[in-house]
């Protein structure tokens, strides 16, 4: 036997290296949309829940302070991040935490808005007609005259509602 004769195999030809490549591929691309449809799953239902306390909390205050909204008359969004981060009395009169019978109704700061990050809260007079806008750090719209507030994002949700109108 000559050892012209016996070949020995090191490594893989183009073709098979070829086959794995379009094999991953198609791995790749049926599994990487299931990925991005459950982020925003995710970030629908974030949004959701975040709304539903923002508004339980809005309620809460209203309740406890003789039928006032936070910020009730006011047009400095700093005055609803005090009235819900700190304690107050039943006047709407807020001081440190601990201080006052009654808050904080969010302990250290406001939910973010899971689309944007941000947290800060626009006073505005007409919630349904404000319009998201790409200031990122304004997560919330809110009247305080009627207590409603809303989410500052464009798009849509699953169910084909505007993130604006939920």
């Amino acid at each position: 036997m000559s050892s012209r004769h016996t070949r020995s195999r090191r490594g893989f030809t183009l073709i098979e290296v070829l086959i794995v490549v379009v094999i991953l591929g198609i791995l790749a691309a049926t599994v990487l949309p299931q990925f991005t449809s459950a982020s925003d799953d995710a970030r629908e239902s974030a949004l959701r829940q975040d709304l539903q306390t923002l508004r339980s909390q809005i309620e809460l205050f209203k309740f406890q302070h003789n039928g006032k909204y936070p910020a009730f008359g006011s047009t400095n969004p700093q005055d609803f991040k005090d009235a819900m981060l700190l304690s107050s009395d039943p006047d709407g009169t807020t001081g440190a935490v601990g201080t006052k019978p009654l808050g904080p109704y969010f302990i250290g700061q406001l939910p973010a808005n899971p689309y944007t990050g941000g947290r800060e809260v626009r006073i505005v007079s007409d919630v349904p007609g404000a319009t998201p806008d790409d200031d990122p750090t304004d997560g919330w719209f809110y009247n305080p005259a009627t207590g409603q507030v809303k989410v500052n994002a464009s798009g849509t949700a699953k169910d084909g509602t505007p993130l604006a109108d939920l």
